[in-house]
This record gives structure tokens, sequence and C-alpha cells, in this order.
């Protein structure tokens, strides 16, 4: 087995009203560095030591594995994998998303499965339960998903994504998912569903015409679950204020939160230092969509003579 590298993006899910069926991969990678070794190892950044293991209780070696068995195989080659890792933990930017695919990606490689994106989408939706943060970093770009434990059926674009700055607004503390969802009701009134699902159509027919300000529009519109959430976010309504005066054209909590993600279509260099020094207790970062989704690149040794 030759070392090969696999990158995966951040993703940030929602956009808004687009509950756990939208999603959009973005400029900030998780990168694994592989290589044979006798035993499973994986060599973790320090400042993620805490949340990721180094062994096989790691998800990326979980879904590794999950894969492997889903294609009748019962074990792995023993590998260490090296993680840099640019995507926080537990913030709303796909990190458990990153492990899952990264992990799919791993096993397909290692045992040359010959997995196509979709079959590699389908069984990352059997362990995260819904599609909107696996899919757009396994294709890249705006992933409109459904899967109900059986179908799945998605709507893949990126054409004029390019033109759009997505500005993550991410605090100093970790959220997890099932505290955040915690929160949310368990039923909804009939027409307020009806609304909120009008906002979600808008958003998607809106973000497929390249209607920037319109899409923006509704993804301040939500009603599934930002309402419930940003109380877990201090000083929500001061950063949504600031992005205002910087002329975003939508804002939204990105997938369970606590990171928050703007919309531009204008942007110019000192606006970030701008908002870094109006949202001081943040760390404020301009970001690009990832057009390409997971990828795996073989590292050619090369030999001391050469």
């Amino acid at each position: 087995m030759n070392r090969f590298q696999i990158q995966v993006p951040a993703t940030s899910a929602n956009l808004g009203p687009g509950f756990d069926s939208v999603g959009i991969a973005l400029s900030k990678f998780v990168t694994l560095d592989c290589e044979p070794a006798e035993d499973w190892h994986f060599s973790v950044p320090v400042e993620d030591q805490p949340y990721i293991p180094s062994g096989k209780s790691n998800l990326i070696y979980k879904t590794a594995l999950y894969t492997a068995e889903t294609m009748g195989y019962d074990t792995l080659p023993a590998t260490h994998v090296t993680l840099t890792n640019q995507v926080p933990i537990a913030r709303g930017l796909g990190s458990s998303s990153t492990a899952v695919v990264g992990g799919i990606e791993l096993a397909d490689h290692l045992l040359q499965l010959g997995l196509s994106r979709y079959e590699k989408f389908k069984i990352a939706c059997e362990i995260e339960g819904h599609p909107d943060n696996v899919g757009p970093a396994i294709y890249g770009g705006v992933m409109v998903s459904n899967y109900d434990g059986t179908n799945l059926d998605y709507v893949h674009f990126v054409d004029g994504l390019e033109k759009l700055t997505w500005l993550t607004i991410v605090p100093d503390y970790h959220l997890e998912t099932e505290k955040a969802r915690g929160l949310l009701p368990v039923e909804i009134d009939y027409k307020q569903a009806v609304n909120n699902s009008g906002s979600a159509n808008v958003l998607v027919a809106a973000l497929a015409a390249q209607n920037w300000p319109l899409a923006g529009k509704m993804m301040k519109r939500d009603q599934w679950h930002q309402p419930y959430r940003k109380v877990l976010i201090p000083g929500f309504a001061s950063v949504t204020e600031t992005l205002e005066q910087e002329g975003a054209l939508g804002y939204y909590i990105s997938g369970a939160g606590p990171t928050m993600v703007a919309l531009f279509d204008q942007w110019e260099d000192n606006k970030e230092d701008r908002l870094q020094t109006a949202l001081s207790s943040y760390h404020v970062e301009a970001l690009q969509v990832d057009f390409k989704g997971v990828r795996t690149e073989t590292i050619t040794q090369v030999s001391a003579s050469e």
C-alpha cells in the first residue's frame, strides 16, 4: 500500500430554513495522511486530543469498518493516519461528517472498493441519519437532499457560487448537536409549517437561480430551528446587527450551531479585518465554496537516490 492523502471539506447545513436537507461545502478541510502500519493509530492534533480518540474508537475507523462490512469485508489493513484539522469540533461546521465521509473514503481506498459518490452518500446517510452535511462533503457545492431511511434523492448545483463569500463567525465554545436538538419543539402549528416550507422552497429556488439577495432574505426567515437555538448563542442579536451594517445579504446558524454564517456577494479584503475587530469575541473567517468534495491523492514515494 502506498501512502495516500484524503481531504474532506467542512460543511454548513440548513442555510436557514433548509432544515436537515440543504448544505454547502466550504474551504476548510480535514486532511488524513495515511500510510501502512502494524496497528491502527490516529495521530491527532494536540488541541483536538480531548475529543478525538487515537485508537479504534475513532469515528473515522468505526465508519471505515462499517463500510468494509457493508461491502462484505470483516477487516481493514492496519493504517497510521495523521490528522490535520482546520474544522473546529462541535461548532456546526460538519466536524462529525468529515469523520464519517473520511472513513468511507478510507475504506474505499484501502480495499479498492470502487464506490461511486452516490454509494458513498448512501452509506454516510445510513450512519448520520440525514444528508445535509455528508452530501456536500462528498460532492462539493450545494446539495439539496432527502433521505427517509430507504430512499435517497438529491439535487447538486454549483453555478455562480464562486461569486460568493461565506463568512463564518465561530464562538470559542462547543455545542453538542443533541443538546441543540433538545430545544426543538415536538410539534409545530400546521400553518406555520406550511409557511416554513415555503421559505425553504424559495431559498433553494433562489440559490439555483443565482438570486443571491433573495436567498439571503430566506436565510433569515427560518422558523424551524433558529428561533429556539439562538438562545444558546450569547450575543446573537449584536452579531446580526453588525452583519447587517456590513452589507450581509443573509445569515443563519450553521447546523446546530453555535457558528453563524453570513452570505456576501460583495467583498473587499478590509471587511474581514473590520468584522474581526467588531466581533472580537469570535473567530471570523471569510470562506469560499469548495467544489470538489472529498478527494484522495496517492503520494508517490521518492527514493533517496533520486
